[in-house]
Protein backbone atom coordinates (compact mmCIF):
# COMPACT_ATOMS: atom_id res chain seq x y z
CA UNK A 1 0.00 0.00 0.00
CA UNK A 2 1.38 3.48 -0.83
CA UNK A 3 2.62 5.77 1.88
CA UNK A 4 0.80 8.92 2.99
CA UNK A 5 2.54 11.25 0.55
CA UNK A 6 1.83 9.03 -2.44
CA UNK A 7 -1.77 8.35 -1.46
CA UNK A 8 -2.91 11.81 -0.39
CA UNK A 9 -0.81 14.47 -2.14
CA UNK A 10 -2.81 16.03 -4.93
CA UNK A 11 -6.00 14.20 -3.92
CA UNK A 12 -9.31 15.90 -4.56
CA UNK A 13 -11.20 17.57 -1.72
CA UNK A 14 -14.27 15.63 -0.60
CA UNK A 15 -15.48 17.93 2.18
CA UNK A 16 -14.81 21.63 2.47
CA UNK A 17 -15.93 23.53 5.57
CA UNK A 18 -15.47 27.29 5.58
CA UNK A 19 -15.97 29.73 8.46
CA UNK A 20 -18.31 27.24 10.12
CA UNK A 21 -19.93 28.32 13.39
CA UNK A 22 -22.51 26.37 15.35
CA UNK A 23 -24.58 27.86 18.17
CA UNK A 24 -27.26 25.80 19.87
CA UNK A 25 -30.68 27.08 20.89
CA UNK A 26 -29.38 27.29 24.46
CA UNK A 27 -26.96 29.99 23.32
CA UNK A 28 -23.89 27.76 23.71
CA UNK A 29 -21.48 28.26 20.82
CA UNK A 30 -20.12 24.81 20.01
CA UNK A 31 -17.92 25.78 17.04
CA UNK A 32 -16.36 29.05 15.92
CA UNK A 33 -14.91 29.84 12.48
CA UNK A 34 -13.85 26.31 11.58
CA UNK A 35 -12.08 25.75 8.25
CA UNK A 36 -11.46 22.12 7.33
CA UNK A 37 -10.69 20.20 4.15
CA UNK A 38 -11.08 16.42 3.96
CA UNK A 39 -9.11 14.96 1.07
CA UNK A 40 -9.91 11.79 -0.82
CA UNK A 41 -8.24 8.69 0.59
CA UNK A 42 -7.03 10.15 3.86
CA UNK A 43 -7.64 8.88 7.36
CA UNK A 44 -8.26 12.06 9.32
CA UNK A 45 -8.72 11.93 13.08
CA UNK A 46 -10.22 14.66 15.26
CA UNK A 47 -8.75 14.86 18.76
CA UNK A 48 -9.30 17.35 21.55
CA UNK A 49 -10.43 17.84 25.14
CA UNK A 50 -13.98 16.96 26.13
CA UNK A 51 -16.50 19.55 25.01
CA UNK A 52 -14.40 20.89 22.14
CA UNK A 53 -17.03 20.10 19.50
CA UNK A 54 -15.58 17.00 17.82
CA UNK A 55 -18.94 15.26 17.55
CA UNK A 56 -20.65 18.50 16.54
CA UNK A 57 -18.19 18.98 13.69
CA UNK A 58 -18.59 15.35 12.61
CA UNK A 59 -22.37 15.81 12.57
CA UNK A 60 -21.97 18.83 10.29
CA UNK A 61 -19.65 16.89 7.98
CA UNK A 62 -22.29 14.13 7.87
CA UNK A 63 -24.99 16.61 6.96
CA UNK A 64 -26.96 15.57 10.06
CA UNK A 65 -27.05 19.19 11.21
CA UNK A 66 -26.48 22.59 9.65
CA UNK A 67 -24.02 25.31 10.65
CA UNK A 68 -25.41 28.49 12.16
CA UNK A 69 -23.11 30.46 9.87
CA UNK A 70 -20.55 29.42 7.28
CA UNK A 71 -20.97 26.58 4.83
CA UNK A 72 -20.03 22.96 4.17
CA UNK A 73 -19.69 21.51 0.67
CA UNK A 74 -19.36 17.88 -0.38
CA UNK A 75 -17.55 16.98 -3.59
CA UNK A 76 -17.73 20.67 -4.52
CA UNK A 77 -21.51 20.89 -4.21
CA UNK A 78 -24.27 21.02 -1.61
CA UNK A 79 -25.71 18.18 0.43
CA UNK A 80 -28.48 17.46 -2.08
CA UNK A 81 -25.91 16.06 -4.51
CA UNK A 82 -24.64 13.39 -2.08
CA UNK A 83 -25.91 9.83 -2.08
CA UNK A 84 -25.25 9.13 -5.73
CA UNK A 85 -22.47 7.22 -7.41
CA UNK A 86 -19.14 8.10 -5.84
CA UNK A 87 -20.75 10.39 -3.26
CA UNK A 88 -22.16 8.24 -0.48
CA UNK A 89 -21.60 8.88 3.22
CA UNK A 90 -21.63 6.30 6.03
CA UNK A 91 -21.78 7.05 9.76
CA UNK A 92 -20.78 4.86 12.71
CA UNK A 93 -21.97 6.15 16.09
CA UNK A 94 -20.40 5.80 19.54
CA UNK A 95 -22.64 2.84 20.39
CA UNK A 96 -23.82 0.13 17.98
CA UNK A 97 -27.50 1.27 18.21
CA UNK A 98 -28.76 -2.09 17.00
CA UNK A 99 -32.41 -3.21 16.95
CA UNK A 100 -32.48 -5.90 19.67
CA UNK A 101 -35.37 -7.81 18.06
CA UNK A 102 -33.72 -8.05 14.63
CA UNK A 103 -31.04 -10.47 13.50
CA UNK A 104 -27.55 -9.34 12.59
CA UNK A 105 -28.52 -9.54 8.91
CA UNK A 106 -31.70 -7.56 9.57
CA UNK A 107 -29.77 -4.82 11.35
CA UNK A 108 -27.24 -4.56 8.55
CA UNK A 109 -29.98 -4.56 5.91
CA UNK A 110 -31.88 -1.67 7.53
CA UNK A 111 -30.49 1.20 5.38
CA UNK A 112 -31.14 -0.83 2.23
CA UNK A 113 -34.72 -1.53 3.32
CA UNK A 114 -35.24 2.19 3.96
CA UNK A 115 -33.85 2.95 0.50
CA UNK A 116 -36.18 0.42 -1.14
CA UNK A 117 -33.41 -1.83 -2.43
CA UNK A 118 -34.91 -5.10 -3.74
CA UNK A 119 -34.51 -7.95 -1.25
CA UNK A 120 -32.30 -10.20 -3.45
CA UNK A 121 -29.81 -7.37 -4.10
CA UNK A 122 -29.98 -6.30 -0.45
CA UNK A 123 -29.29 -9.85 0.70
CA UNK A 124 -26.18 -10.12 -1.45
CA UNK A 125 -24.85 -6.78 -0.21
CA UNK A 126 -25.53 -7.73 3.42
CA UNK A 127 -23.63 -10.98 2.93
CA UNK A 128 -20.68 -9.11 1.44
CA UNK A 129 -20.64 -6.55 4.28
CA UNK A 130 -20.78 -9.25 6.98
CA UNK A 131 -17.93 -11.12 5.33
CA UNK A 132 -15.86 -7.93 5.31
CA UNK A 133 -16.19 -7.59 9.09
CA UNK A 134 -15.84 -11.32 9.79
CA UNK A 135 -19.42 -11.95 10.87
CA UNK A 136 -20.72 -13.99 7.95
CA UNK A 137 -21.39 -16.94 10.28
CA UNK A 138 -23.51 -14.79 12.63
CA UNK A 139 -26.09 -13.44 10.16
CA UNK A 140 -28.98 -15.08 12.03
CA UNK A 141 -27.86 -14.18 15.55
CA UNK A 142 -29.55 -11.57 17.73
CA UNK A 143 -27.45 -8.68 19.08
CA UNK A 144 -27.71 -9.94 22.67
CA UNK A 145 -25.76 -13.03 21.68
CA UNK A 146 -22.78 -10.96 20.56
CA UNK A 147 -19.88 -9.39 22.44
CA UNK A 148 -19.43 -5.61 22.45
CA UNK A 149 -16.77 -5.83 19.77
CA UNK A 150 -18.96 -7.99 17.56
CA UNK A 151 -21.87 -5.60 17.97
CA UNK A 152 -19.64 -2.77 16.81
CA UNK A 153 -18.66 -4.86 13.79
CA UNK A 154 -22.35 -5.13 12.96
CA UNK A 155 -22.63 -1.34 13.16
CA UNK A 156 -19.66 -0.98 10.81
CA UNK A 157 -21.16 -3.53 8.41
CA UNK A 158 -24.42 -1.54 8.42
CA UNK A 159 -22.46 1.50 7.26
CA UNK A 160 -20.46 -0.46 4.68
CA UNK A 161 -23.57 -2.05 3.14
CA UNK A 162 -24.43 1.31 1.57
CA UNK A 163 -21.02 1.23 -0.15
CA UNK A 164 -19.90 4.63 1.22
CA UNK A 165 -16.98 6.63 -0.08
CA UNK A 166 -16.75 8.82 3.03
CA UNK A 167 -16.97 6.98 6.37
CA UNK A 168 -17.50 9.04 9.53
CA UNK A 169 -16.88 7.41 12.90
CA UNK A 170 -17.64 8.99 16.29
CA UNK A 171 -15.51 7.23 18.95
CA UNK A 172 -16.75 3.81 17.83
CA UNK A 173 -14.33 1.78 19.97
CA UNK A 174 -14.20 3.98 23.07
CA UNK A 175 -16.23 1.62 25.28
CA UNK A 176 -14.26 -1.51 24.38
CA UNK A 177 -11.35 -3.14 26.20
CA UNK A 178 -7.86 -2.42 24.90
CA UNK A 179 -7.29 -5.81 23.26
CA UNK A 180 -10.57 -5.64 21.34
CA UNK A 181 -9.94 -2.00 20.47
CA UNK A 182 -6.51 -2.73 18.98
CA UNK A 183 -7.96 -5.61 16.97
CA UNK A 184 -10.76 -3.47 15.55
CA UNK A 185 -8.35 -0.63 14.80
CA UNK A 186 -6.25 -3.01 12.71
CA UNK A 187 -9.35 -4.36 10.98
CA UNK A 188 -10.55 -0.84 10.25
CA UNK A 189 -7.26 0.05 8.57
CA UNK A 190 -7.54 -3.07 6.43
CA UNK A 191 -11.07 -2.04 5.38
CA UNK A 192 -9.91 1.52 4.68
CA UNK A 193 -7.24 0.18 2.36
CA UNK A 194 -9.36 -2.52 0.73
CA UNK A 195 -12.39 -0.30 0.03
CA UNK A 196 -10.32 2.84 -0.70
CA UNK A 197 -12.36 4.78 1.82
CA UNK A 198 -11.94 8.30 3.10
CA UNK A 199 -12.37 8.26 6.89
CA UNK A 200 -12.99 10.99 9.45
CA UNK A 201 -12.60 9.48 12.92
CA UNK A 202 -13.16 10.94 16.40
CA UNK A 203 -11.26 9.61 19.40
CA UNK A 204 -9.93 10.61 22.81
CA UNK A 205 -7.07 8.12 22.50
CA UNK A 206 -3.70 9.54 21.49
CA UNK A 207 -2.32 6.09 20.64
CA UNK A 208 -5.34 5.21 18.52
CA UNK A 209 -5.04 8.50 16.63
CA UNK A 210 -1.37 7.94 15.83
CA UNK A 211 -1.87 4.31 14.86
CA UNK A 212 -4.73 4.96 12.45
CA UNK A 213 -4.20 8.35 10.93
CA UNK A 214 -2.61 10.03 7.99
CA UNK A 215 -3.48 13.34 9.68
CA UNK A 216 -4.50 14.30 13.22
CA UNK A 217 -6.43 17.55 13.68
CA UNK A 218 -6.43 19.02 17.18
CA UNK A 219 -9.40 20.97 18.50
CA UNK A 220 -9.66 23.37 21.42
CA UNK A 221 -12.82 24.27 23.31
CA UNK A 222 -14.94 27.23 24.37
CA UNK A 223 -15.81 27.61 21.55
CA UNK A 224 -14.65 24.61 19.49
CA UNK A 225 -12.02 25.42 16.89
CA UNK A 226 -9.14 23.81 15.03
CA UNK A 227 -5.77 24.76 16.47
CA UNK A 228 -3.11 22.37 15.12
CA UNK A 229 -2.62 19.45 12.77
CA UNK A 230 -0.03 16.70 12.76
CA UNK A 231 0.75 14.57 9.73
CA UNK A 232 1.60 10.95 10.57
CA UNK A 233 4.04 10.26 7.75
CA UNK A 234 4.47 6.54 8.31
CA UNK A 235 3.77 3.81 5.74
CA UNK A 236 0.88 1.39 5.68
CA UNK A 237 -0.02 -1.33 6.42
CA UNK A 238 0.62 -0.70 10.12
CA UNK A 239 0.75 -3.54 12.60
CA UNK A 240 0.92 -3.36 16.38
CA UNK A 241 4.72 -3.52 15.98
CA UNK A 242 4.51 0.13 14.88
CA UNK A 243 3.28 1.02 18.37
CA UNK A 244 6.62 0.08 19.99
CA UNK A 245 8.84 2.02 17.59
CA UNK A 246 10.65 5.29 18.34
CA UNK A 247 8.68 6.90 15.50
CA UNK A 248 5.38 6.03 17.14
CA UNK A 249 6.57 7.43 20.47
CA UNK A 250 7.67 10.64 18.77
CA UNK A 251 4.27 11.14 17.11
CA UNK A 252 2.43 10.26 20.33
CA UNK A 253 4.46 12.89 22.18
CA UNK A 254 3.62 15.46 19.49
CA UNK A 255 -0.09 14.73 19.78
CA UNK A 256 0.09 14.70 23.58
CA UNK A 257 1.85 18.08 23.66
CA UNK A 258 -0.68 19.46 21.17
CA UNK A 259 -3.55 18.19 23.33
CA UNK A 260 -2.05 19.87 26.38
CA UNK A 261 -1.79 23.18 24.52
CA UNK A 262 -5.37 22.79 23.29
CA UNK A 263 -6.60 22.06 26.81
CA UNK A 264 -5.19 25.32 28.18
CA UNK A 265 -5.76 27.48 25.10
CA UNK A 266 -7.51 30.75 25.86
CA UNK A 267 -10.98 31.11 24.33
CA UNK A 268 -11.14 33.11 21.12
CA UNK A 269 -13.12 36.29 20.93
CA UNK A 270 -16.41 35.56 19.20
CA UNK A 271 -18.92 37.68 17.42
CA UNK A 272 -21.60 39.14 19.67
Amino acid sequence: MPDDATRITGASTIVEARSVCKTYDTGIQALAHVDLDVRAGEFLTLVGPSGCGKSTLLSLVAGLSRPTTGNVRWWGADLATTGGAGRRIGFVFQSPTLMPWASVAGNVRLPLDLAGVPRPEAGARVADALELVGLDKFAGALPRALSGGMQMRVSIARSLVTEPHLLLMDEPFGALDEITRHKLDAELLALWAQKKLTVVFVTHSIHEAVFLSTRVVMMAARPGRLVEEIHIDEPYPRSTDFMVTPEFSRYARQVQDSLLRASIAAPEATDP
